[in-house]
Formats: structure tokens, sequence, C-alpha cells
């Protein structure tokens, strides 16, 4: 999942986190009523604001053709607020002033009677972000009902009749494939190692797998492996596209290790999701005859396996070049009903074995997770499970967009998510497995996130997947686990997640607490997040600290004395000068650094557009995020649709190097000899700006 394949995954869960939380659903503005008897003609539109944030949105519009059939469209709506669409997908949008305009793409351009194209943009806003409440489908007016247009039709129907979702059936009642997805709990992945794209697992660096590995695995308390597979290099050509034996031997082996630690272990067919999988819209017969002779030959190779190999039948399925969303759930339906007969004809213990299938993209989206349930419902299996992928809210999750805190938007993301896979398919009896989960930020390195922010979403994540009964597999491509040497990267983060399978843990505001060196030291004060626990002190080491003397609580407040905080800083030299942990009734104790800085100070640099850094004095402080402006006040750079630029892909600030540095990525997207204010914000509070010009491969940067 993560790593070698950074942008492309970037990319797609950008869309992705904004099309999971629906904030204003119009489906009044509804369907056309019109003059002559030319050709009936009727529409319904749903406008869907699906994210929101400081100064950005994105929303998603569905647009149902409830007269007769168009071939070529054209919706037209008026924002009431002033917004401006800056991004779009599935459709071609245009706009002069307010008014908008959003025409088809050529692979969605014939809407038959009642069948629905879509289409989603990201916006700017300020002020208020009200939603259009007209629109017009082709110059005529979506108003509630059906009647003639003015003018003739303007295609006739086709003559294949839109996909259709099979009629639901009663799903199968709760079984041992819910007792078996809850012993699972909680599971580890083994990423870039056999889904490598490339020669052998070392191609993305990691090394071979041992059997040790696994043995550790198993002695950090994880109950189930994923172990994805990709096959593309090693198959061999049609019409058989027989496996490597050597390789297949090798997963195998793999498996058998992991079974032999009593470990539930999934297995997939993995990047080959995106390397050809994805052409069936352009290419059915032959990426179904190579899927399908995949899984019979996995099928046979693991027919008699233990009961707690399950099988994956694909990791992150998406189409390019389809018609929309009808024709992604078929071809995904297909796939899933296809992997469904070939493992429970095969026999053995694939009689009964448990099979995962996912969403369209492991999406936990509605519309995504209302597909799979009629897959359900067709197959009507008791030994089937549902599988999504979590990377978190997207602005959070990549540290973009000012999405520097774990708030109230990011954490209803992650309740929407789950709350809608609960109800779909655990609430009726159907398992479900996250089959991935973490931060997008960790493609790059798992500093993108600041430290006490990413603590509460792992903290929160694991509390409310466990009241929701998921079952969840963290997502780990060497950057967590030492493949060889056995330790954790990061023990805070390990404790954290570990301690969220079972309880809660208190947490605070923030895990940072600064005192200028300029200024006298100063009492500060942290809001306690109870989470349920109740708060039993502050420790330095192994000495408690007094309470009344060196802090006072006042409800969810703590408040550190400043005679405490004098003490604490000591010397008072940059940086962290004491480290402090409140401890909860439950859970792991939180940690708070007592830190001394002073505004940092940025100097003139000259360099190139690939390479190009300021020389910073950050004098114990700490960088959140980057906005860049142009001198007119508009967005620069990359994501241009806001401010604030994305950690590590268009700055990089380096600590003991004394430097932030400007990426290329992002003086591509800058205009030339148009100067740019940046405006640095530190977590202390502090806010430095600067001046940078690009003038060809060339550029200067001054303080502002």
């Amino acid at each position: 999942m993560i790593g070698i394949r950074s942008t492309t995954r970037r990319t797609r869960w950008r869309v992705g986190a904004f099309t999971s939380a629906a904030t204003m659903l119009l489906a009044s503005v509804g369907v056309l009523v019109a003059g002559t008897a030319q050709a009936a003609a009727g529409c319904a539109v749903t406008y869907q604001v699906s994210s929101q944030w400081q100064g950005g949105f994105g929303a998603n519009v569905s647009v149902t053709n409830l007269g007769d059939a168009i071939n070529g469209w054209r919706l037209t709506w008026t924002f009431p607020a002033g917004q401006r669409v800056t991004q779009a997908w599935n459709a071609t949008v245009t706009a002069s002033g307010n008014d908008v305009t959003a025409a088809n793409v050529g692979y969605n351009a014939a809407i038959a009677t009642n069948a629905t194209v879509s289409f989603g943009f990201n916006g700017s806003w300020s002020g208020t972000n009200t939603n259009p409440t007209s629109f017009a489908l082709n110059g005529v007016t979506c108003t509630g009902g059906v009647g003639p247009t003015t003018a003739p039709p303007t295609s006739t129907p086709p003559t294949t009749p839109p996909p259709t979702t099979p009629p639901p059936t009663t799903p199968p009642p709760a079984g041992d494939a819910m007792a078996a997805v809850a012993a699972m709990q909680p599971g580890w992945n083994l990423g870039n190692s056999l889904d490598a794209v490339g020669a052998d697992e070392t191609a993305w660096g990691n090394p071979r797998i041992t059997e040790a590995l696994l043995d550790n695995v198993k002695a950090q308390g994880f109950k189930s492996i994923r172990i994805p597979v990709t096959w593309s290099a090693h198959l061999g050509g049609a019409p058989n596209y027989p496996i490597e034996a050597a390789y297949l031997n090798r997963v195998k082996e793999v498996v058998d290790w992991a079974l032999a630690d009593d470990l539930y272990v999934m297995i997939n067919i993995h990047h080959d999701s995106w390397q050809w999988i994805n052409t069936m819209p352009t290419d059915r017969t032959n990426v179904l005859a190579k899927y399908n002779a995949i899984w019979t030959q996995l099928s046979s190779t693991f027919r008699s396996s233990s009961p707690k190999l399950v099988f994956e039948s694909v990791n992150e399925p998406q189409f390019t070049g389809s018609s929309g969303d009808a024709q992604n759930a078929t071809l995904l339906g297909e796939l899933n009903t296809s992997f469904h007969r070939i493992v429970r004809a095969s026999g053995g213990n694939n009689a009964t074995r448990l099979l995962v299938l996912p969403t369209l993209h492991t999406s936990s989206d509605q519309a995504r997770v209302d597909e799979l349930v009629a897959t359900f419902n067709a197959l009507n299996d008791r030994n089937l499970i549902a599988t999504v992928h979590y990377y978190g809210y997207w602005p959070f999750s990549v540290n973009v967009a000012g999405g520097t805190h774990f708030d109230a938007t990011a954490q209803k993301d992650l309740t929407d998510s789950f709350d809608r896979v609960y109800n779909a398919f655990v609430a009726k009896g159907i398992p479900v497995i996250v089959g991935e989960y973490g931060l997008l930020g960790f493609d790059r390195h798992t500093g993108t996130i600041e430290q006490g922010e990413k603590l509460k979403f792992f903290e929160y994540f694991g509390y409310y997947t466990r009241t929701k009964k998921l079952t969840t597999m963290l997502w780990d491509n060497g950057q967590h686990l030492g493949r060889t040497s056995f330790q954790w990267t990061d023990p805070e983060l390990t404790a954290q997640i570990k301690s969220s399978w079972t309880t809660r843990s208190g947490t605070a505001s923030s895990d940072l607490v600064f005192n200028a060196k300029a200024n006298a030291v100063s009492a500060k004060t942290l809001t306690l997040n109870l989470n349920g626990t109740t708060f039993q002190g502050l420790r330095q080491g192994s000495t408690d600290l007094a309470q009344g003397t060196d802090y006072t609580i006042s409800g969810s407040q703590l408040t550190l004395t400043a005679s405490a905080l004098t003490r604490l800083s000591s010397s008072r030299a940059y940086g962290v000068n004491a480290t402090l942990h409140a401890r909860f009734s439950t859970g792991v104790p939180w940690r708070i650094n007592i830190i001394t800085y002073d505004r940092p100070i940025l100097s003139n640099a000259t360099g190139t557009t690939s390479a190009f850094t300021i020389p910073t004095q950050f004098r114990g402080d700490q960088l959140a995020t980057m906005e860049a402006k142009y001198a007119d006040g508009s967005n620069a750079g990359p994501h241009d649709w806001t401010s604030f630029k994305e950690y590590d892909v268009t700055f990089k600030p380096d600590y003991p190097g004394n430097s932030i540095a400007l990426t290329s990525d992002f003086f591509a997207a800058v205009n030339d000899n148009a100067p740019v204010t940046l405006t640095f914000h530190f977590w202390s509070g502090e806010k430095v700006t600067y001046k940078v010009t690009r003038s060809g491969g060339n550029v200067t940067g001054a303080t502002a």
C-alpha cells in the first residue's frame, strides 16, 4: 500500500476523503417540467458537500435522468456565496463568475432513462459555503416533475440497458465467521515485501522474510497477519497464466510459517489491481481470464491449508476508463463473484474457507458500501467478510490545508466511516476487517504529523473500531517494526496502538508546553481529554509532582504553575528542558514536553528550483505548516485551492541542519517572476514570513 506507490496513493485518498462525510443532501432539487410534446425530459440532482475545511471544500454531484435518454449533457448552477471550483473529476467544469457549467467527459456522455452520472470537485470559499438551490440539465430546470421538452431528444436510448444490481436477499445470520474475525484482532500487514513490484520480495528495500520475523509478530500480540502478494511479474502467458513455481512456493513457505505460529493469515491479489486489473472496462475478457487463472491456481495450492488461512479477492480494486459508478460496481461484482465461485468449487477446506470481499477502492463511502452489500446478498454465503481501509481524514492524514490537528472534523470523518460500515454489515451479522489503517503521511516518514496529534488519532481509532466490533490490521511497510531488529521505531506510538486494543487512554490538547526565553516563565494550561478515565497525577521520571504547588486541576483543565515550570526549565536552553507524564486510571500516560524557545529566525538565500533551502535558526521551536500566497492574495504552489501547503511534499524542516527546504514540486507550481509570500506557522504559535521568487530555474529568498 504505502511506499513506492505513494503519489498514486495520496491522489486517490484525497478524493476518497472528500467523499466520506456527507453534510448536505438536496434530494428535493429534483425533477423537471417543461413545454412541448417532442420528448419527455426530467432530472434529479443531488448536491453533497462531503467535506469542508479552512477556505476549501469537496463536493459530489449526482444527476439522474428521469426523461428520455440523452447523449451529451451540461449541468448549470449558480453559487450563492461566491464559491469557486478549483479542481474537478468525471466532468469538465467551467465558470463565469458565480455561474458554473459542468459538462460530460467522453465516457459518461450518455444517460439512459433513470440512469445516473456522478462527478465531483474541490472548491474554495470564504464567509459562508451555502449550497446552490437550483440546477438545470441541458438548459431545462430541475423542478420536481417530468414533462415534454421544447427541443427534440438528443439521442435514442442505448440498445444496452444499464447494469442492474441483484435484488437483495436476507443476509445470513451471525455464525462462525463473526467469531473467527473477532479472533483475528489485532492484525498486522507484511507490507512492501511479497507485494513489491519487481524481481522479488526485496525490490522495495525490505530484506527477505524470515521465520523469526513472523515469530516476533506473534510475540508482539498480533493474532493475524495480512500477507499482500503481487503476482504480475511471476505469471506466464495466456491462456493458463501459470504462476512461476519458485514464487508460488515462496509464498506458500511464508504462509506456512505464519500458520505454524497459530496466526490467522490473509493472502490476496495486491498491486495487480492498478497494474492490469484496472483495465477491465476496455479489456474485460483478458483481465477476467488472468484473474480467474490466478485464483484457480491459488485455490489448488492452498486447498488443504488450515481454515485459518483467509483469501482476499483483490486489494483496493479500481478501474480506468469506465463509464462511471454503475459500471465500476458491475465489474467489481463480477470479480468478487468469480473469485467466490472458483474457490468454493475447488473443494477441500476451500468449500468453507473465509473469503474477504472489498468495496471499490476499499472505500467506506455509503455508495461503495451499498454496492458490496448487494454482492453479499446475492452470494448468500455465511463465510464471507467485508473489508475497507482507513487512512484518516485526508487534510490531517497528509498535513495539508491546515489539517495539523486531530480535530472534530477529522474525528467525525472517522466515526462516520465506521458507523456506515457497522450499520451495513456488522449489525446484520457480517464481519468486517479494516484491512489497512494508518496515516498517509507515513508514505514519507512518520514525523509528517505532529506526535501528540498522531497519538490522539490512533487512540481514538482503536477505541472506536473496538466499539464497532471491527478487526483492524496495521499497515507496516517496514517503518514500524524492524524486519531484522524486531524493534519498534517509535515505542511511544506502538504503546498507544497496543493499549487501544483493550482500553482507552487519557490525552490532552497538546503534548507541547512552550515558554519564550525572551520572557519570564508563566503558568500554562492544557485541556485534558479524559476519555472516560480519571486523572491520577503528574510525574517526572519516577518523581511525582505536587498538586497545588506544581500543578492544579479544575475539571479538565490542568495548569502547570510558573514556579514548577521555572524549576523544570532549569537553564532554559532552547528545546526540550523536561518531560512529564500525565497518568490516568487506564491506558498509557500522556507525555508533556516542557520547551524553551524564541521566535525562529530565517535568513536570505539563493538556490535553484531543484535545490533551495532557507537557513533557519529554529531556536527550540517546531514547524507545523506553511502558507504560500502571491502579492494579490491568491494561493501559490500545488493544491492552489488552499494556501496551506503539504508537509514534506512542498517543504521540509531539517532541524539538525538548521534549514527549511522548499521542494521542486513546490516550485513547479509557482509562477515565474511572481514573488510568493510564505508564512511559516510554528507549534509555539509564532508566525514568520519570508518571500521567494522563482526566475526560470533560479530562486531567491529574503526575509519579509
